[in-house]
């Protein structure tokens, strides 16, 4: 089961995010925030370009065993819009996490990303994750100078250069 059901971040723009793991329901939500999410965006989180998610993109975000994955969703507490969502994914023996995470195109540079990867990455150490990572298209700078910024550390991703892995270790 999730160690959480629900919680609130802060950001530091001051805007407040409510943060819930998905569930198969939210589906509809999720296509949609997709939608709204740009074509680059969506092509970095998922690695392939396509106009639109599909239903088998989408199901591992629904489908979570609430333990070694989870995905959560990110509303904007004073609108209730959905605003980010993320992916915790835990190997097998629970020693490492990976991590995805898209934002909305009207709250990006508001700190968002910023607390949803603290939070997965919370969340991977409270499962026993002792490493977090997260997969990159090198020509995903944003996200790489935030988790650089988070303390990740780059590494080639081996057999495809135009990926880069950035990974953190907990003491």
């Amino acid at each position: 089961m999730s160690t959480i059901t629900a919680t609130t971040l802060p950001t530091r723009s001051g805007i407040e995010i409510d943060v819930r793991p998905a569930t198969e329901d939210d589906i509809g939500l999720l296509t949609a925030f997709f939608d709204r999410v740009s074509a680059e965006d969506r092509r970095f989180r998922f690695l392939a370009a396509a106009a639109h998610v599909s239903a088998d993109q989408l199901a591992p975000l629904v489908k979570a065993d609430h333990f070694r994955t989870e995905s959560w969703l990110g509303f904007n507490k004073e609108t209730s819009e959905l605003v980010a969502s993320g992916l915790l994914a835990c190997d097998g023996p629970m020693e490492t996490g990976e991590i995805a995470i898209s934002v909305s195109a009207s709250h990006r540079g508001k700190g968002v990303g910023w607390a949803m990867l603290d939070f997965l990455g919370t969340q991977a150490r409270e499962r026993g994750c002792r490493k977090v990572i997260a997969i990159e298209s090198r020509d995903n700078h944003a996200a790489i100078e935030l988790e650089r910024e988070k303390g990740f550390k780059p590494e080639p991703f081996e057999g495809d250069p135009t990926l880069v892995i950035l990974s953190k270790t907990f003491p």
